[in-house]
C-alpha cells in the first residue's frame, strides 16, 4: 500500500511539474508576441524605437515590483489558486491586444500582462519546493527552463507563421485563447491534491529574509542574466528583418532554432545536474560553474552575432547563446531554491525575480534609445558588457550556496 501510494505521489508530482512546464511556455509565448509581431504592429501603429521599446518596458514595470508582494502571498495562501488567477488575468490581456490601437492602450493591456504574468516563477518554485525531493530538483526546474526556450521559440514559429498569413492581431487573439485553455486541466489536477499538500508552511519572517546578502546577490546575478535573454527577445526579430534583410519567415526560422537549442540544454542539464547530486558531488559547485560559463558564453555570443557576416555564422551563434541560456535558466531558479528551503521559496524567489527583471525595465528602454541614436551596433555592445559582468558576480559575489538557516 505504501509503495502504490508513493506511486501515486509521484505522479501527481510530475503532473504538477508538467503543468508548470506548461504554464511558463505559455507565459513566454504571450510576453513575446509583441516582439515578433514588431515588424508589421510597429509600422501600422507609428511607433519608433524608442517608443516600441517603452511598450516593452511596461511589462516589466509592474512585472517586477508584484513579485515582491505575490511570492510571500504564494507562502501564505493556496498557490495553486493564486497561479490560476495569474493565467486568467494575462490570458485577457494578450487576447485584448489584437484590438489596441496605439501606444496608450498597447501600454495598457502590457501593464495587466505584467500583474498576471508575474505569478509563474515564485509559485512554480514553491510548487516545486513543497513536491519535489533535492536529487529531482534540476530536472524539475529544467522542465521550467525548457519551457522557458520553448515559449519564445513556439511563440516565434507560430506567431511568425500567423504574422505572414493574418497579420499580427489574430496571434494575439489566438494566444490568449490557448493560454486560457491551460485553465481547465489545472483545475482537475489540484482538485485531486489532498489537503495537507494545499495547505501552507508556517511562514519566515520577511526581516529574516530581507536582511540576507545571499538574497540580493541572487537577485543582481539574475538581472545580470535577463538583460542579454530580454534584449535578444524584444529586438532580435527586428534587427533581423530590418538590418539583416529577412523575410519574416526567415526570421522567424532562424530565431525560433536558437530557442530550440536552449529548450535541449536545459533539459540534458537539468538531467546531468541530478545525476551529479545523486553522486554524492557539490550540487552547489556545479550550478555556480555552470552559471558563470553560461554567462562568459552568452556575452561572447551577443557580439557574435552582431559581427557575424555569414547567416550561418548568426545562426551557430544564437544556437550557441541557446545553450548558455538553458544553463542559466535551469540553474537561476534551482539556486534560489537551494538558499530559501520549502517554507521561504515563494518569497526568495518573488524578490529575487523582483530585482532580476529591473533589467527588463531598464534594458529595452535603454536599447531603443541608442537604437534610435547611434544603431544597433551599441545596443549589442552594451547587453554584451553587461552579460559578461554576470560571470565575474558569480565567482566573486554570490555567497557559499546553501540553505539559509532563517530560525
Amino acid at each position: 500500500m505504501a509503495t502504490i501510494a508513493a506511486r501515486r505521489g509521484l505522479t501527481r508530482a510530475h503532473y504538477l511539474v508538467l503543468m508548470l512546464g506548461a504554464a511558463v511556455l505559455l507565459n513566454y509565448v504571450d510576453r513575446g508576441a509583441i516582439g515578433v509581431a514588431a515588424p508589421l504592429m510597429k509600422s501600422e501603429l507609428g511607433l519608433s524605437a524608442t517608443k516600441f521599446g517603452l511598450a516593452v518596458s511596461a511589462f516589466f514595470w509592474v512585472y517586477a515590483p508584484v513579485q515582491l508582494a505575490l511570492g510571500r502571498l504564494c507562502d501564505r495562501f493556496s498557490v495553486y489558486a493564486l497561479l490560476a488567477l495569474g493565467t486568467a488575468l494575462w490570458s485577457i490581456s494578450t487576447f485584448l491586444m489584437g484590438f489596441i490601437g496605439g501606444l496608450v492602450s498597447l501600454v495598457v493591456l502590457r501593464l495587466v500582462l505584467g500583474v498576471g504574468e508575474s505569478i509563474v516563477f515564485p509559485a512554480g518554485s514553491k510548487i516545486i519546493c513543497r513536491h519535489i525531493p533535492a536529487e529531482h530538483r534540476g530536472i524539475a526546474n529544467s522542465v521550467m527552463a525548457t519551457a522557458l526556450a520553448l515559449g519564445p521559440a513556439v511563440g516565434t514559429l507560430v506567431g511568425g507563421s500567423i504574422l505572414a498569413m493574418a497579420g499580427w492581431r489574430p496571434m494575439f487573439f489566438l494566444f490568449g485563447l490557448a493560454s486560457a485553455l491551460w485553465l481547465i486541466p489545472w483545475r482537475a489536477l489540484v482538485g485531486g491534491l489532498p489537503p495537507r499538500e494545499r495547505s501552507a508552511e508556517p511562514l519566515v519572517p520577511i526581516k529574516n529574509i530581507l536582511g540576507r546578502w545571499s538574497l540580493w546577490s541572487m537577485g543582481i546575478a539574475h538581472s545580470l542574466s535577463n538583460y542579454g535573454f530580454y534584449f535578444l527577445l524584444a529586438f532580435l526579430p527586428l534587427y533581423l528583418v530590418q538590418q539583416r534583410g529577412l523575410t519574416i519567415i526567415q526570421m522567424t526560422m532562424l530565431a525560433t532554432l536558437g530557442y530550440a537549442v536552449q529548450a535541449v540544454a536545459a533539459l540534458v542539464l537539468g538531467g546531468i545536474s541530478d545525476r551529479w547530486t545523486r553522486s554524492g558531488r557539490s550540487e552547489a559547485a556545479m550550478r555556480r560553474w555552470l552559471l558563470a560559463g553560461g554567462q562568459l558564453a552568452a556575452a561572447g555570443c551577443v557580439i557574435g552575432v552582431f559581427a557575424a557576416h555569414s547567416l550561418v555564422t548568426v545562426a551557430l551563434f544564437l544556437c550557441i547563446a541557446g545553450a548558455a541560456t538553458g544553463a542559466l535558466s535551469t540553474n537561476l531558479y534551482a539556486v534560489g531554491q537551494m538558499f530559501a528551503g520549502p517554507r521561504a521559496a515563494g518569497t526568495w524567489i518573488g524578490i529575487q525575480n523582483s530585482v532580476g527583471n529591473i533589467s527588463g525595465i531598464i534594458g529595452p528602454v535603454v536599447s531603443g534609445i541608442i537604437i534610435d541614436k547611434a544603431g544597433y551596433g551599441g545596443a549589442f555592445a552594451l547587453t554584451a558588457a553587461i552579460t559578461l559582468v554576470g560571470a565575474f558576480w558569480w565567482v566573486l559575489a554570490v555567497p557559499a550556496i546553501r540553505q539559509v538557516e532563517f530560525d
